[in-house]
């Protein structure tokens, strides 16, 4: 047995309330003030600025297009300017955030060899995976909004605000593709927690905070690379990539929510059992780092 486990199963000081150790204030100003916080938050605010110079630079996006897509609509109004940078940032540049916040957070601990002295100071296991995991889903959801809120602000200014108007025909009032973006984004962040489960277990599994992050966005693209695999039929129902683009829905005439339901079921439950696996995995684990 570590010495941190016999630490952990001593007797406590008088006025010790293991609820009080490792704040979620003080864990979520930790990680706020790492550069790979401010990094990753910098990268998803130019994003909106390096569409807008694309789009000055090469013209009105669908040019030359027989059909007509959400991304052909991006300049006719600031919701169509932020809805088309959520279709081009969901399938894989939101991905990276939510595996580096959620799978840096344990492992950066083992690696910088601090883990082993929270635990004796004393935290308690689940104490310090449940602060860390709230930690990483409020910066994930965090920068999953910072995107659209920027892109809203760029293409009001840039293109004028107005209704959000739809790729095939009509349009939603302002006050409307609020409310439907709000919903987008809220699908892409339940969505979005399976790699988020998986980056977290992975973290609790490994001292190398790479190994945690690049895991996860790996296993994702591979999921991704599968459902584009049509032979096979009924079973890509059960992979969650296959239902990652469910909140185009959101922006038709009349919201269904059916796709997105069984989207968001399948997320929950597979990030469910891996936030399980994490927890328990790492009551037993012997900690040296």
């Amino acid at each position: 047995m570590s010495s941190s486990t016999l630490m952990e199963r001593a007797e406590v000081a008088d006025g010790y309330r293991a609820g009080r150790t490792l704040p979620i204030r003080v864990e979520l100003v930790r990680q706020l003030k790492r550069r790979r916080t401010l990094v990753m938050f910098g990268i998803l605010a130019a994003l909106p600025f390096v569409l807008l110079i694309a789009f000055q630079v090469g013209g009105s996006p669908g040019e030359g297009n027989t059909g007509v897509n959400l991304m052909d609509t991006a300049t006719l109004s600031g919701a169509n300017f932020a809805a088309v940078n959520l279709f081009a940032s969901a399938g894989f540049l939101l991905v990276v955030p939510v595996a580096l916040f959620c799978g840096d957070t344990v492992a950066s601990e083992a690696s910088w060899s601090s883990l082993r002295y929270l635990l004796a100071a004393p935290v308690p296991r689940a104490r310090l995976l449940w602060s860390k995991l709230v930690v990483g889903l409020t910066l994930s959801l965090a920068a999953m909004v910072l995107l659209p809120v920027v892109a809203l602000a760029v293409g009001s200014v840039a293109y004028g605000w107005g209704p959000l108007e739809l790729p095939t025909g009509g349009s939603l009032a302002a006050g409307t593709a609020a409310q439907r973006l709000l919903i987008t984004i809220g699908y892409i962040f339940v969505s979005q927690l399976i790699t988020a489960a998986l980056a977290f277990w992975l973290s609790t599994r490994t001292d190398a905070p790479l190994g945690a992050v690049g895991g996860a966005v790996g296993l994702t693209i591979v999921g991704n690379v599968l459902d584009q695999v049509t032979a096979l039929g009924d079973w890509r129902d059960f992979l969650p990539a296959h239902w990652q683009y469910a909140w185009l829905d959101a922006v038709q005439p009349q919201l269904q929510w059916s796709d997105m339901i069984q989207g968001a079921s399948i997320s929950i439950t597979y990030a469910l059992v891996l936030f399980a696996l994490a927890f328990r995995g790492f009551a037993r684990k012997d900690v040296v780092s």
